[in-house]
């Protein structure tokens, strides 16, 4: 009788997900004013199509000799790809605003909290980076930091 060996064939180069990834989204505008942003994040894959994370962000927008804010905050997301080129979103995000603005009478500061619901989709242009846009359910124009419900993302991992 005759002895049969089953050999399995690994592949070295092959190279494993990582589950955790980390990104940023940073801004920088000098149209009307100046604009910096800065948003570090963290995201962990639950599966090849569901990811869930956190971050933090800080931005800073001035107006010379009339206003100028400063934010700072953090978020939570979860991130679903239906297919390699889409991923969607759910974003909170919660920041502590600050506005300071020069009238005739000096300085007045203003200092609140701002909630934002994002809903979004973006195009996955390679596996490290994802352009989109989203929508904030809860925008409010009177009371809102964002000048817009809607606003365009680039999301960089590595």
């Amino acid at each position: 009788m005759a002895q049969t060996t089953q050999i399995e064939v690994i592949d070295s180069t092959a190279q494993k997900q990582k589950r955790l990834k980390f990104g940023v989204g940073f801004g920088l505008g000098f149209v009307g004013g100046t604009n910096i942003s800065l948003s570090p994040n963290v995201t962990y894959l639950l599966s090849d199509k569901i990811a869930v994370g956190a971050g933090i962000q800080g931005s800073y927008t001035a107006i010379k000799n009339l206003q100028n804010t400063t934010t700072f905050g953090g978020n939570v997301i979860a991130q679903y790809t239906p297919i390699k080129m889409l991923s969607t979103l759910i974003e909170f995000a919660e920041l502590n605003v600050t506005t300071k603005t020069e009238t005739p009478d000096g300085e007045v500061k203003n200092t609140y909290w701002d909630a934002a619901l994002f809903l979004g989709a973006g195009i996955n242009i390679t596996d490290k980076i994802t352009m989109g846009a989203k929508y904030n359910v809860l925008y409010n124009s009177d009371e809102s930091v964002y000048t817009s419900p809607i606003l365009p993302f680039v999301t960089i991992t590595f």
